[in-house]
C-alpha cells in the first residue's frame, strides 16, 4: 500500500512538473516553529541549532543544516552547500545555488513544506505565517541593516526582510511573490512585530552536505 501511494503521488508530482525523489532524506524545510523571541535567533549559531534540532526530533540525523539567513557580513547564498535540495515529502527544490535563486525553483506553499512534511499556513490562512526571515535580495545577498543586529534583536528597533514561502501577497508583483525578498518586517524585530504582518519568525533551513 505505501508503495502504492508513494506511487500515486510520484505520478501526481511528475505530472505537475514537480520533481520527486523516492526514498530522498530531507533536505530542505521552513522551521515549525520559531525562537519565540522574534528575530532574536540567538545570532547565525543559534539559528543553525534550532534547523538542527527541528531535523533530529523528526529523526533526520548526521547532516550539517544552515539558516537560509544573511548577516552583515556574509550572503544566506554562501551558506547553504550547492545542492540538490528535496522536502520531506522527497519533492525536489532546486538542483543548485542558482536554480534556487532563478525562475527554476520549486518553492510554493505546496512544497514549502516544515521538517514534518506539514504545509505552513499562507496568505489567508488563520493566523498567516508566509512571512519568513531571510535578510537578503532576490539573489541571496545580505541586505545592510535588515537583520535585525544578525539576528540577535527582539525589540521595537531593527528590521528583517522576510520572504513569503506561499508566493502570495498583497498584489501580482514580483515582490510580492518573492520566496526570500517580499518586503522589510514593520514595527521592530519581536515577536508581536513579526506576527502583525503576517509572520511568526520562522525560516528556511538546507542541509550544506
Amino acid at each position: 500500500m505505501r508503495r502504492l501511494l508513494l506511487a500515486t503521488a510520484a505520478t501526481f508530482l511528475a505530472a505537475a512538473g514537480v520533481a520527486y525523489s523516492q526514498g530522498a532524506t530531507m533536505s530542505f524545510f521552513v522551521t515549525s516553529v520559531g525562537s519565540g523571541k522574534g528575530a532574536d535567533l540567538g545570532g547565525i549559531k543559534g539559528a543553525d541549532a534550532h534547523c538542527a534540532a527541528l531535523a533530529e526530533a523528526v529523526g533526520v540525523t548526521g547532516t550539517i543544516w544552515a539558516a537560509y539567513l544573511s548577516t552583515s557580513d556574509a550572503d544566506a547564498r554562501d551558506r547553504i552547500g550547492k545542492g540538490p535540495w528535496v522536502n520531506a515529502k522527497g519533492v525536489k527544490i532546486a538542483d543548485d545555488v542558482a536554480s534556487l535563486h532563478g525562475d527554476a525553483n520549486a518553492i510554493t506553499k505546496e512544497t514549502a513544506l516544515n521538517e514534518k512534511g506539514e504545509v505552513v499556513n499562507g496568505r489567508g490562512d488563520k493566523p498567516n505565517r508566509h512571512d519568513v526571515l531571510t535578510g537578503s535580495k532576490p539573489d541571496g545577498t545580505k541586505i545592510a541593516d535588515q537583520t535585525c543586529g544578525d539576528w540577535t534583536m527582539s525589540g521595537a528597533d531593527g528590521v528583517a526582510m522576510v520572504g513569503h514561502h506561499d508566493r502570495t501577497g498583497l498584489d501580482d508583483s514580483a515582490a510580492a511573490k518573492s520566496w526570500n525578498s517580499s518586503h522589510a518586517s514593520r514595527g521592530g524585530c519581536s515577536q508581536e512585530a513579526l506576527q502583525g504582518t503576517g509572520g511568526d519568525g520562522l525560516f528556511y533551513c538546507f542541509a550544506v552536505n
